[in-house]
């Protein structure tokens, strides 16, 4: 039987931007995200910040003619997990690496449906950080109680693809996955798996006929589609929305709204209620 990796929890999410200052400041300006670090890098300029405790690394690449056939899209997340237990399960299932650098790897997204997973042993969330002045970021009480969006933490991710119990029978294996539900989405002409992989909610998306989800497919391939974000109250949410003009869409699933990729430097936001988190 194929070993499995039981990571600890999200680290962040990654996403291939177009340019770090503006995405940075849209961000900013938008959510009050808090800049963490800037990590310049030989092939690609990476940096990190966080929205409401949920970190996210943006890459972009020096010449951004090499993603320009995707556009600015979530190549991936990554997860805090023993890597000798995660090196042991790549060999197991036949998962390649398109990125290794002895403490952090990446795998191929086309071995996991479109998902770049990284995986590093460390974590980031207690630590702090030179950019805030040698403080750590804003505490999950800060984001909830004190800023207007209400926001409690991350819930997940959506993830789009062609056969949606293929994609479960591989969380299953490769991460030990507990089954969470599965559902019709009528409203986006899909179905959904919801999976339990550490601290977070993974909903697999399949189209079932012509409408906004396969045309996301079709556009992007596999992968992820959205960071879901927890918040107190949706109500809030919109109004927050409306005065700082952002425009926001139906979620992938009721009772959830969304900020689309379109106004939001190529990828989607959505906020679900979860207010005991």
């Amino acid at each position: 039987m194929p070993r499995s990796v039981s990571p600890l929890r999200v680290n962040h999410m990654n996403a291939v931007l177009r340019d770090i200052d503006t995405s940075v400041a849209h961000f900013e300006k938008a959510f009050g995200a808090e800049f963490l670090a800037d990590m310049p890098q030989k092939q690609f300029h990476a940096c990190l910040f966080e929205i409401g405790q949920v970190i996210f690394e943006l890459f972009v690449p020096y010449d951004f003619l090499v993603s320009a056939r995707l556009g600015p899209h979530y190549v991936g997340l990554e997860w805090q997990a023993d890597m000798d237990e995660v090196r042991a399960a790549l060999a197991d299932h036949g998962i390649g690496t398109v990125r290794d650098i002895g403490l952090a790897l990446h795998t191929d997204p086309a071995d996991c449906f479109g998902v770049a997973h990284e995986f590093y042993a460390g974590e980031f969330h207690s630590r702090t950080w030179d950019a805030l002045g040698g403080e750590p970021m804003k505490s999950p009480t800060h984001w909830r109680d004190e800023h207007p969006l209400g926001l409690t933490g991350l819930i997940g991710y959506t993830q789009v693809v062609e056969d949606i119990d293929a994609a479960t029978a591989f969380y299953e294996s490769f991460f030990g996955a507990e089954r969470l539900f599965a559902e019709d989405r009528p409203a986006i002409a899909g179905q959904a798996v919801g999976l339990r992989v550490a601290d977070a909610v993974v909903e697999l998306l399949m189209p079932t006929r012509p409408g906004w989800l396969v045309e996301r497919l079709r556009r992007q391939g596999q992968g992820i589609l959205s960071t879901v974000f927890g918040v107190r109250d949706l109500a809030q949410v919109r109004r927050y929305c409306v005065a700082q003009s952002i425009p926001l869409d139906f979620g992938t699933k009721q009772n959830r709204v969304a900020v689309p990729s379109e106004a939001n430097h190529g990828i989607l936001f959505e906020f679900a209620e979860n207010p005991g988190a």
